[in-house]
């Protein structure tokens, strides 16, 4: 079942914040600051935003313990290889967690749930981070 961690029955933190619901209310303010902010546009390749907006949703919805359409449509994450042909700064970075703080704060998840889900997003952005290899090298994501 879906939502439900198999060994221990306990609800999975996907269907603890409310689901494919939630998460696709904080992508879709995500997007809409990522549109707004002439700095990060620039680095976004496509005119259109709506495809990564779809493949952001899916990959949040996969990695909180939802569906893995994600993994079924495009394989492994691989996240850093993702993003390696895009040169992302410490300046994109923050650019991008200041959206994304305001996509979560929209959403005003209890506060336990909105750490869990901001330390994983500052850890994964920052590995994300590809013009300075030194500042990422060995940042775990888990």
């Amino acid at each position: 079942m879906v939502g439900m961690s198999e060994a221990s029955g306990e609800q999975s933190f996907y269907a603890a914040i409310g689901g494919a619901d939630t998460i696709s209310r904080i992508v879709q303010r995500f997007y809409a600051g990522v549109a707004a902010d002439p700095y990060l546009r620039a680095i976004y390749p496509e005119d259109d935003l709506g495809p990564a907006e779809e493949r952001f949703r899916s990959f949040l919805i996969q990695y909180w313990g939802g569906p893995s359409t994600y993994s079924q449509q495009r394989g492994h994450p691989r996240l850093r290889m993702r993003h390696a042909p895009f040169a992302v700064s410490h300046q994109a970075r923050e650019h991008w967690l200041r959206h994304f703080r305001a996509a979560l704060d929209s959403v005003a998840l209890p506060p336990d749930q909105d750490a869990q889900f901001w330390d994983y997003v500052e850890r994964a952005s920052l590995m994300l981070v590809n013009t300075d290899p030194e500042a990422v090298r060995g940042l775990p994501l888990s």
